[in-house]
């Protein structure tokens, strides 16, 4: 297959959907799939055998990370050269609709992907009155596509009852060969929290510090277990801001972090917090779990579909006020049970391959082509 993915972020940019999108790339080009990937400028020109275009794009000014590529002649000279079989849009935005309206106007046939659930963003910068505008804006630009993946169970069902149209689930997937519980030590328990007890818990964070993440309701942990060190792993928007809440409390801002130092980070704490109640996957759970981290997350979105609560980790209700603290102090309980919980969190993950979810995706492609050639032509 020759497939053509336009994104609103790709490389050199760190996140969750960047993870998916490189993993899958690697996979479809070892299938032997021919794959061009359209991004905003910045990335490099290829990436695992795939082609890659730059395009010329803009900061969001909410969201400076994020860049706006607005599409250009050149975009759809490269489709008739790639002579591409197949569209996948990633959270179209801008430079999305541009690979929608090739689509039709070539007719060719278009898969759509939700990942990032910006509605829900909007009530963190003030802007939550716009979100029933947004969704319209998603369903028509989503609708154009003959499938909509989502990451996760509940997002397929809120698309759905959006009005979003042709819903299914691209499973979930995370390198077990890359995070594992063998990277923990000490010496990255000490680089990661500085000195401490043996007996102090250690707890992190991992993702973009930005409003909607909801990182400074981690504060009143610390308050509550003054023993407990944090680590807050990444970057974002909201640094400055977070850096105030938690001036004078054990918490380091590392940065960002990759390879083994990540992965490293992970197995070395003790818990893994995640507070975030608007995330359609989150892929940095799967990434803790695998690496042997049990996780205190939000009981929303797509989380309930990785974590077992009392089991691999903690689940906790947004609306509780006290639930965060408990969800946290229960996790941190017994010695017995955390170790436990630490297996239970490894054995989930190591259900999910990457190579599984490109082989779903591959297969919901063909299924895409294959309802494309029995469709009746224009009278």
């Amino acid at each position: 297959m020759h497939i053509a993915f336009f994104t609103e972020t790709f490389l050199p940019k760190v996140d969750g959907i960047v993870t998916r999108l490189t993993k899958t790339i690697e996979h479809l080009v070892a299938a032997g799939d021919e794959v061009l990937v359209f991004c905003p400028e910045g990335a490099p020109t290829t990436y695992c055998g795939a082609q890659v275009m730059g395009i010329p794009a803009m900061p969001l000014p909410l969201y400076p990370e994020l860049k706006m590529a607005l599409p250009r002649p050149v975009v759809a000279e490269a489709i008739d050269r790639f002579q591409a079989d197949l569209i996948h849009v990633v959270n179209p935005a801008v430079l999305g609709l541009g690979g929608i309206w090739l689509a039709k106007t070539k007719a060719i046939p278009l898969v759509a992907s939700y990942h990032t659930h910006l509605p829900k963003y909007l009530e963190h910068y003030g802007l939550g009155m716009l979100e029933p505008l947004l969704w319209e804006l998603l369903k028509a630009a989503h609708n154009q596509a003959s499938l909509n993946l989502c990451t996760s169970t509940a997002m397929v069902q809120e698309l759905s009852q959006r009005g979003i149209h042709h819903t299914d689930l691209w499973q979930r997937g995370v390198d077990v060969d890359a995070f594992r519980p063998e990277l923990a030590s000490s010496q990255r328990r000490q680089q990661l929290f500085g000195p401490h007890g043996d007996g102090d818990p250690l707890l992190l964070y991992v993702g973009r510090l930005s409003a909607e993440k909801q990182i400074e309701t981690i504060y009143p942990i610390l308050q509550a277990l003054p023993r407990a060190r944090l680590a807050l792993v990444g970057d974002g928007p909201h640094r400055q801001h977070l850096e105030k809440i938690f001036a004078g409390t054990a918490t380091h801002f590392v940065g960002y972090l990759s390879g083994e130092d990540l992965a490293g980070a992970y197995a070395s704490a003790d818990a893994f917090l995640f507070p975030s109640s608007t995330e359609t996957l989150g892929l940095v759970l799967l990434e803790a779990m695998a690496a042997g981290c049990p996780v205190v997350a939000a009981n929303r979105g797509g989380i309930p579909d990785i974590v077992t609560n009392g089991k691999n980790g903690w689940l906790y209700d947004p609306a509780d006020a006290d639930g965060f603290l408990t969800a946290t102090r229960n996790l941190l309980g017994q010695k017995e049970h955390h170790q436990q919980m630490r297996l239970a969190a490894r054995q989930e993950a190591e259900r999910w391959g990457w190579g599984a979810a490109t082989a779903q995706l591959r297969s919901y492609y063909n299924q895409v082509l294959e309802s494309a050639l029995v469709a009746p032509g224009p009278d």
